[in-house]
């Protein structure tokens, strides 16, 4: 098959998909389909982020809930997990399954455009994957991050950085020199640059004090 009819096919999957599935279901399936935990490799992510019992992480763009509910997981019942999302639909939904699973160690934030509305200098861990391109002023908005910080926090950027067409044309990828940019401007340092993802860079940044 050429590469424009396998776009075709491929641009004709998702149109039936969006018109057969509720909103709520769609959404979930654009953050977790097409054999995400292939390439994700969301345990291997998880493990090199070195998360304890009783951390405080924020997943910012939490989506439907792929990496909130393994960092539950990992931070246990002492700990506290941070849903934030600005999409009125998939809060419903992380907050329906926040309760039918009892999680208690969730908590989920309907955040703003340009602040993920979380308590003052009491996150450890803030963690996007696949959700630094939607930020408009990025270098703003992780200024304005730094304030929600503990001591010793550190915001962890997983972020697609394919250059193949479909990322191209839909502006869904930052660059990792970009990225890296753009949180100097913000105010932080490289941490740590992990080369485990195929199609994503995977950067952990610190304060730059």
């Amino acid at each position: 098959m050429s590469r424009s009819r396998r776009a075709a096919a491929f641009a004709l999957v998702i149109a039936v998909a969006a018109l057969t599935t509720s909103c709520a279901a769609w959404k979930r399936f654009q953050y977790e389909g097409f054999d995400r935990d292939v390439w994700q490799k969301p345990d291997e992510v998880i493990a090199l982020l070195g998360i304890g019992a009783g951390d405080r992480i924020a997943d910012i763009g939490a989506g439907g809930g792929y990496f909130t509910f393994p960092f539950a997981d990992a931070v246990g019942p002492t700990g506290r997990v941070y849903a934030v999302d600005v999409d009125d639909i998939l809060i419903a939904y992380l907050d329906e399954r926040v309760r039918e699973e009892r999680r208690e160690n969730v908590v989920v934030v309907r955040g703003a455009y340009d602040d993920p509305i979380l308590p003052d200098g009491e996150i450890d861990l803030v963690f996007l994957a696949n959700t630094y391109h939607h930020i408009e002023d990025r270098p703003a908005y992780f200024r304005r991050v730094q304030t929600d910080l503990a001591p010793g926090g550190r915001v962890a950027l997983v972020e697609l950085d394919d250059r193949s067409w479909f990322p191209r044309v839909s502006g869904h990828f930052t660059a990792a020199e970009q990225i890296q940019a753009e949180m100097t401007e913000a105010g932080y340092r490289l941490a740590e640059n992990h080369d485990v993802l195929e199609r994503q860079s995977f950067l952990v940044f610190e304060p730059d004090e």
